[in-house]
């Protein structure tokens, strides 16, 4: 059985930090390139970071650039995101999955494979 699960998320000021994990299992995850994605209320999904199975090399979206860093460990198959800086439009719900890059674009490799998510509000 499947399971993403994603923790670490809550209610942070404008600066603040946090510290989100996501713990896998079902599948050899520790091989994929993992990732992070939020949505918003009332927004598409977004990709926000992502990470390569040896961990050298990592990808971020353009606003999160400079201020959040993706990491995994995977004797522990978990993959995490810690956000510095945080800013009120970072406010959404953050998943994790494992990716696939097409062009410049990233999406899910198991679309069917979601968490819950764990909900990042940031206030200002």
């Amino acid at each position: 059985q499947v399971q993403l699960v994603e923790s670490g998320g809550g209610l942070v000021q404008a600066g603040g930090s946090l510290r989100l994990s996501c713990a896998a299992s079902g599948r050899p995850f520790s091989r994929y390139t993992m990732g992070w994605f939020r949505q918003a209320p009332g927004k598409e999904r977004e990709f926000v970071a992502a990470i390569t199975w040896s961990s050298i090399n990592t990808y971020y979206a353009a606003s999160v650039k400079g201020r959040f860093t993706i990491s995994r460990d995977n004797a522990k198959n978990t993959v995490y995101l810690q956000m510095n800086s945080l800013k009120p439009e970072d406010t959404a719900v953050y998943y994790c999955a494992a990716v696939s890059q097409y062009g410049s674009s990233w999406n899910p490799r198991f679309p069917e494979d979601w968490g819950q998510g764990t909900q990042v509000t940031v206030s200002s």
